[in-house]
């Protein structure tokens, strides 16, 4: 079985949940309490199949310390970046830093491609011919199986077109329950109620052929 290699943008990942999180739960402030679930995201993006490397990216918060600790103690490679960074807009290092790891396996492993799973929903430089998109293309042209997870109100439209015609996109928006949950609020600071992610159900995850 080919091994998948997982790169995960988190930045992306975790601000657009809280865009989402207020619309699909239908409570007030949910957006502040809304939490990625590890274990299950991770599971959702490797169904099980072996990992040969897994990368995740994002910016240094305190509210997802346990998070990052969490990635690095299952062997994701992390990376943080300072979100006050004034030489460069939030999301650009992070992206070029899992870019760079994508690019460096493409080369390490030229001779047996694997599946590339990415999760974002960042399509930036499309029309330029960088960013993500042209990664991707490149790992395809030299075999790499293309896979990206993203909320479906985020990724780029370009962008999802080219994979859905050339690899599989899984919305995330159809695991939402199971990929996210609530924190209990802080006590004198009540907002949304606390909620538990549910088991992620991997048999409607589609994967590529």
């Amino acid at each position: 079985m080919d091994k998948v290699f997982i790169y995960w943008d988190n930045s992306n990942i975790f601000h657009e949940a809280q865009r989402l999180a207020e619309e699909l739960e239908g409570t007030p402030d949910a957006r502040y309490a809304v939490r990625i679930h590890f274990d299950n995201m991770l599971r959702l993006a490797s169904v099980e199949r072996p990992i040969g490397r897994a990368y995740a990216a994002g910016s240094v918060s305190p509210e997802l310390r346990m998070l990052w600790n969490r990635m690095e103690n299952s062997g994701v490679e992390v990376n943080l970046f300072d979100r006050g960074a004034r030489d460069r807009g939030e999301q650009e290092r992070p992206d070029q830093w899992l870019q760079l790891r994508m690019l460096e396996d493409c080369v390490d492993f030229n001779g047996s491609p694997g599946i590339v799973t990415l999760l974002t929903g960042d399509g930036a430089g499309y029309v330029e011919g960088r960013g993500f998109h042209s990664t991707l293309r490149r790992m395809s042209q030299r075999g790499w199986r293309i896979e990206v997870l993203s909320w479906a109100h985020s990724c780029n439209r370009a962008m999802r077109h080219w994979v859905e015609a050339n690899g599989v996109f899984v919305p995330l928006d159809d695991h939402y329950n199971s990929i996210t949950f609530r924190e209990p609020s802080r006590p004198g600071h009540e907002l949304a109620p606390s909620r538990d992610a549910i088991a992620v159900e991997l048999s409607k995850r589609p994967v590529v052929g």
